[in-house]
C-alpha cells in the first residue's frame, strides 16, 4: 500500500467511512510508516480543534435555495446509464445483481418497505374523510397547482406527497398559508411560484409571508416572480429596514432591467436615507444602464443638499 493512497484516505479513516478491509490495510500501514502516522496525528489534532467550535445551522433561505436548485437540476438531468439498462436491458443488470449480494439485499429491503407503505396507504384511505390537516413541510414532494376561486378568498392547492393530494380553504387558513409559503420557496414550476407569491402579496403583514417575499426577490430565478414579490413589499419600504435593504440589493444586482427599475421607483419614499443616497450616487456615476444612471441622477437632483 502506497503512502499517497494512505494520506488521501486518512480523513475517511478518521470519520469511520472506510470499508473494513481498507481500514485494516491502512492501520497495518500506519503501524510501520512513521510519516503516515504523523499525518494521522495532525489530522486528529485538526479534527479536535474544529470540534470545539459551535456547529452553524443552515438558514431556512439556504435550505430552500438548495432544495429549489436540486429540483431544477433533477428536472433537467437525463437518466443515467443504470436506469437506461434497467429499462431496456434487464438481463444485464440482473446478471450484475447475481454477483452483488449487497445490492440484491438492498433491492429486497426497498421492495419490502414499499409493500408496507402500500398497505399503510390502503388502510389510511379507509378512514373517514375529514378536513385535511396541515401537512409537515418535510412530507411535501412538491406543489402541483395553486388556484384562487374568482370573487372569493378560497384557495385550491394540489400538492404531492407519495401521491397527489388536494386541499382548499380560506387564504388565511394555516394549512393554506403553509402550502403557499412552501410553494413560493421550493417549487421547481415557476408558474406555481408566481401564483403562490401573487396570493401571498394579499397578506404581506404576516412576518412569515414577508420573509417569503424577501426570499423570492433575492433568490427566485424567474423575473416575473421577483416583480410580484416587489409588489407585495412595496407598502413596507418605509417601516421595515429589511425590505429597504432587499430593494437596494435588487437595484444593485438584479439581472432584469424591469426589476431594477421597479425597485428604484419603490425606493423614492426613502430616498433621503443615507444608504439609499449612497447607492443612488454610485448608480448615477457607474451603472452600465443609461436609463438607471439617468433615473438615479433625477432622484438625487430632487433631494436637498446635505451640509
Amino acid at each position: 500500500m502506497k503512502c499517497e493512497w494512505v494520506k488521501e484516505n486518512i480523513l475517511l479513516h478518521l470519520y469511520n467511512e472506510l470499508e473494513d478491509d481498507a481500514r485494516y490495510e491502512l492501520e497495518q500501514h500506519l503501524a510501520r510508516c512513521a510519516e503516515c502516522a504523523l499525518e494521522l496525528k495532525a489530522a486528529r489534532k485538526l479534527h479536535s480543534t474544529l470540534s470545539q467550535f459551535p456547529v452553524q445551522e443552515p438558514s431556512p433561505n439556504l435550505l430552500a435555495a438548495s432544495r429549489l436548485k436540486l429540483q431544477e437540476a433533477l428536472e433537467t438531468t437525463r437518466p443515467g446509464g443504470f436506469w437506461r439498462r434497467l429499462t431496456f436491458d434487464p438481463e444485464s443488470w440482473l446478471r450484475e445483481i447475481r454477483f452483488a449480494p449487497a445490492l440484491a439485499a438492498a433491492i429486497f429491503i426497498v421492495g419490502f418497505a414499499g409493500g408496507i407503505g402500500t398497505t399503510y396507504q390502503l388502510l389510511r384511505n379507509q378512514r373517514p374523510i375529514g378536513p385535511a390537516p396541515a401537512p409537515a413541510e418535510a412530507s411535501i414532494a412538491g406543489i402541483r397547482s395553486v388556484r384562487q376561486e374568482p370573487g372569493t378568498d378560497k384557495v385550491n392547492i394540489k400538492y404531492d406527497t407519495v401521491s397527489t393530494q388536494e386541499t382548499q380553504g380560506s387564504i388565511n387558513d394555516q394549512r393554506i398559508q403553509q402550502l403557499l409559503l412552501f410553494a413560493a420557496r421550493n417549487n421547481y414550476n415557476s408558474g406555481v411560484r408566481m401564483d403562490s407569491v401573487d396570493l401571498l402579496t394579499q397578506t404581506p403583514s404576516d412576518t412569515n409571508v414577508r420573509e417569503a417575499l424577501i426570499y423570492a426577490l433575492r433568490y427566485d430565478s424567474n423575473p416575473g416572480v421577483r416583480l410580484k414579490a416587489l409588489e407585495g413589499l412595496a407598502s413596507y419600504v418605509k417601516q421595515d429596514v429589511r425590505v429597504r435593504n432587499v430593494l437596494l440589493e435588487a437595484l444593485m444586482n438584479d439581472s432584469n432591467p424591469g426589476v431594477r427599475t421597479q425597485a428604484l421607483h419603490l425606493l423614492e419614499p426613502v430616498r433621503a436615507d443615507s444608504s439609499v443616497r449612497a447607492v443612488l450616487q454610485h448608480l448615477s456615476e457607474n451603472d452600465q444602464s443609461q436609463y438607471i444612471r439617468t433615473q438615479a441622477r433625477n432622484v438625487l437632483a430632487q433631494m436637498p443638499e446635505i451640509d
